[in-house]
């Protein structure tokens, strides 16, 4: 197996998992310091996927890093489906509907965003596209998820949002790191 098909599957089973895991934590409130109206513990895990993504667009260009979301899609919405879903509950099968939503719009878009970008200075792409997705796909998710319930889904997607938007600027350091650790190891010749 060469060495990209082997960073596809990984990159591909990464996003998976942490779709998987964003959907789950995005049930519990952080409670600590009165957040709990605020901040889910999912906001902190999810924008990692808008890192996959680009780096995946960076190395492989646009139409790879949209079969690695869809990869990646599939195998969270899927598990997500049989580890977090209560198909007992309105709000579990809302919050399934409102991530897969979300997610395939909102990464889409900043697939679209960092390609039209990647020629810009090597952070304007990153960070323009996950902020734009993280902005999407923040108010998409918690608007089907959560509108017209008790839950206070416009505070905790403000809350979620703004973790969102710190983690995406945060993000830049491994983006950088990690495209040159793939440069080195498989002499892909990537212009950062």
């Amino acid at each position: 197996m060469t060495t990209q098909r082997k960073l596809f599957f990984i990159l591909s089973l990464f996003m998976g998992f942490i779709v998987i895991a964003s959907n789950y934590l995005v049930q519990f409130p952080v409670k600590f310091y009165e957040l709990e109206n605020i901040l889910t513990y999912g906001a902190f895990s999810y924008p990692i996927t808008f890192l996959i993504t680009d780096l995946a667009n960076r190395i492989f260009g646009k139409k790879t890093a949209r079969q690695i979301v869809l990869v990646g899609f599939f195998i969270g919405i899927i598990l997500t489906l049989f580890v977090s879903t209560n198909f007992n509950d309105v709000i579990s099968i809302r919050i399934a509907i409102g991530s897969a939503t979300a997610f395939i719009i909102a990464q889409n878009l900043d697939v679209n965003i960092f390609d039209k970008l990647r020629k810009k200075i090597w952070y304007v792409a990153p960070l323009t596209s996950s902020i734009l997705g993280s902005i999407f796909d923040t108010f998409l998710f918690f608007t089907i998820a959560f509108y017209n319930t008790d839950i206070p889904w416009f505070t905790l997607a403000l809350g979620d949002l703004t973790v969102k938007l710190t983690v995406a600027l945060v993000m830049l350091i491994p983006f950088r790191l990690l495209v040159n650790k793939v440069n080195d190891l498989a002499d892909l010749k990537i212009k950062i």
